[in-house]
């Protein structure tokens, strides 16, 4: 079953309701709700829209992977950035200076990718190994600092919105642990030798992105309606 057009459903969706709740709420909330747009525009669409034009390009492909990286690695700093805060209570840095050091980062990385030589098929593939493995550790490094940050702000009215995230991390974790299993075990490949696996870590993949995709757009519309 083709999961694609639901699953672009979903995440258009969650984007557009992180991207909403980045502009209305607080700077602390800045970097996290970027990074889950970032997912919308560097996984979902070239992923599960690959006809558009230009995403045939290698060096688009190998953008799209970095864009994702990229996002993973925004709201963890977003997260550290709340850890901090719920301590201290004390925030440094302006709103706009998320916006613009993250379209920095993403323009250093275009550059990057155009001052090189096209990347292969073989290049392209280390760049996605990378990616998904950096959505691997993070994920987990994630969910132990909202735990951390749910302690901290368990007596207030967003605590369960935490709670909320650690499950989005998890389905993260078996969203692009499936995808990076199949990709280092170059399972597509021999999928006529280990048919039970390749299926198993595809269905667990499209699970992880579809649960994913459902408890961001929920947590957000739930905290928004909180922070009213």
């Amino acid at each position: 079953m083709d999961l694609s057009v639901l699953q672009v459903g979903l995440w258009l969706v969650a984007g557009g309701v992180s991207f909403y709740f980045s502009l209305n709420n607080a700077r602390v909330w800045t970097s996290i709700s970027l990074g889950f747009f970032l997912i919308l525009i560097g996984e979902i669409i070239p992923s599960a829209v690959p006809f558009l034009p230009g995403l045939d390009i290698p060096q688009v492909q190998a953008l799209a992977s970095i864009i994702g990286t990229i996002a993973i690695m925004v709201m963890t700093h977003g997260f550290m950035e709340y850890y901090v805060f719920s301590r201290t209570l004390e925030l440094e840095g302006r709103k706009a200076y998320v916006y613009l050091g993250t379209a920095l980062v993403i323009a250093g990385s275009v550059v990057f990718v155009l001052i090189n030589p096209t990347p292969t098929a073989r290049t392209l593939e280390i760049i996605g190994i990378i990616e998904k493995a950096n959505w691997v550790f993070l994920s987990i490094i994630n969910i132990d600092m909202i735990r951390k940050i749910y302690l901290n702000v368990k007596e207030t009215p967003i605590s369960r919105g935490f709670l909320a995230f650690m499950a989005v991390f998890f389905f993260i974790f078996l969203w692009k642990g499936s995808q990076l299993y199949i990709e280092v075990y170059d399972l597509g490949t021999l999928v006529g030798d280990y048919p039970f696996r390749h299926q198993l870590s595809l269905f667990v993949a499209n699970l992880g992105n579809l649960l994913a995709s459902v408890s961001v757009g929920a947590t957000f519309i739930y905290l928004a309606r909180l922070m009213r």
